[in-house]
């Protein structure tokens, strides 16, 4: 099938937001030294997932100028006005990940007072602390805040605090710490920070020291995320894959579905497969054998144009060239399987890992790791699992890929086995142009046993 052809596929009745594409923000400002970090670390310990996170306004101070450079070290340059910070910046990141984009966040060295070379990616956060003194300052930023709260300590304290941390973490001495709370820190605190108090929904008395509010905060969020979990769910349940409003189409009839074709060869592997008898290393070399079948058939579902070139009897010849180079992801841990065929087949490609945990209870998938391939988004993906039975994993990981740059009809998704019912169905309707390619489809794979038997596990 040419690269121009449109596929008939499934109609997308549904489509597929994960929980990062609205995630739940919270702002905490105080004075400096009040306790805001600590509020939000101790929020981040207690939920203890890897999809919430703390953007710190201490990333977003401006680059100085030499001149500006030369006062900063001179404790004669203020930072804590709302001029300092680069507020416009900040509110593009924020209003980013709100639509669920990665983000590059900068790195701020306080010794050097400037911006550095290096950035933290940001991907995938459900929730979003906010937190710094002008938190609930720019109303661009407070129109994406879905909680406010304001951390109110007493400013003696937070001159302690902030000269202790001054001193010791950001080598400064105490005349210029000193000079730098008395003429900018306090001041500013009461011009700009303390106002914003009123628009705060929570007021966080004594910061850290306040138990209370601190538990209030985390069941807060931890409802929250039950609420998203649940309406995640559901959204993959509705997921049906209809077909001008009819759901017993066929996914295997489909022109962008190839199944491998069941020779003697392939039934015979499957039989061996299957076989709980069938020792750790023959389940292995079968396998990867099944394997390099599968992807020698992605392969042919790429896009091919004509390729005359010189043979060394000098007649010329008219074959095929891969209108694209072709890269490699991994649904870990099952994808991991495919490695060894893929180094064997393309020996040369690029290979990433991305590991989505589903929950055993409910089923939820969640994103747990992600590293991609350099310049993925121009080549041909094959996204790799052994097993897909629900689709969930294999539905979140795709969306990565085009949360990435990845287009659509680039993307191979190979597995060994596939529920037709859920798997295939629910990959179709939220993808309809992504190619799949399958060694087995079924309705009676109820769990995983391929990544287990081949690891021992």
């Amino acid at each position: 099938m040419s690269s121009s052809e449109e596929p008939q596929s499934l109609a997308s009745t549904h489509s597929y937001l994960p929980p990062w594409s609205s995630p739940h923000v919270i702002g905490i400002a105080g004075c400096s030294g009040s306790g805001k970090t600590s509020v939000a670390s101790q929020i981040l310990k207690a939920l203890n997932v890897p999809w919430a996170v703390i953007l710190s306004f201490d990333n977003f101070y401006k680059p100085l100028s030499p001149a500006q450079s030369k006062r900063a070290f001179a404790n004669e340059y203020d930072f804590d006005a709302p001029e300092a910070l680069d507020l416009d910046s900040l509110a593009c990141v924020l209003k980013n990940l709100r639509q669920g984009k990665k983000v590059d966040i900068f790195t701020y060295s306080f010794a050097q007072h400037n911006r550095t070379d290096v950035t933290t990616p940001v991907y995938g956060a459900n929730i979003i602390i906010l937190e710094g003194i002008f938190a609930l300052y720019d109303e661009r930023i407070n129109e994406m805040l879905d909680l406010k709260v304001f951390v109110d300590t007493d400013l003696d304290i937070c001159m302690a605090r902030r000269l202790r941390r001054d001193i010791v973490y950001r080598g400064r001495d105490l005349q210029g710490a000193m000079k730098q709370w008395m003429s900018f820190v306090k001041p500013n605190f009461e011009r700009y920070v303390r106002p914003t108090m009123e628009i705060a929904d929570v007021v966080v008395p004594r910061g850290l020291d306040n138990t209370v509010a601190i538990d209030m905060l985390i069941r807060h969020v931890q409802r929250t995320l039950t609420v998203k979990s649940r309406q995640h769910l559901e959204q993959l349940s509705n997921l049906n894959g209809e077909i001008a409003g009819q759901n017993d189409v066929d996914v295997c009839t489909l022109p962008n579905v190839r199944v491998l074709k069941q020779t003697n060869q392939v039934r015979g592997i499957h039989t061996i497969l299957f076989n709980r008898a069938t020792k750790r290393g023959d389940f292995i070399f079968y396998l990867e054998r099944l394997m390099v079948l599968l992807i020698e058939e992605a392969m042919n579902a790429q896009p091919y144009s004509i390729k005359e070139v010189p043979t060394p009897t000098g007649v010329p010849y008219t074959g095929l060239l891969p209108e694209l180079n072709t890269c490699a992801v991994e649904i870990v841990r099952g994808g991991t399987c495919f490695e060894t065929s893929l180094r064997k087949i393309l020996p040369d490609t690029a290979v990433g890992k991305i590991l989505i945990q589903s929950n055993a209870r409910t089923g939820e998938p969640f994103l747990h790791y992600l590293k991609l391939p350099p310049d993925f988004e121009n080549k041909q993906i094959l996204l790799c699992d052994t097993q897909a039975i629900t689709g969930a994993a294999a539905v979140m990981a795709i969306r990565v890929l085009l949360d990435h740059g990845a287009v659509e009809k680039n993307i191979c998704f190979v597995t060994y086995l596939a529920d037709k019912a859920r798997a295939m169905r629910r990959i179709l309707s939220a993808y309809p142009r992504v190619q799949v390619v399958v060694g087995k489809v079924e309705d009676t794979f109820k769990r995983r046993f391929i990544d287990t038997k081949y690891y021992g596990t």
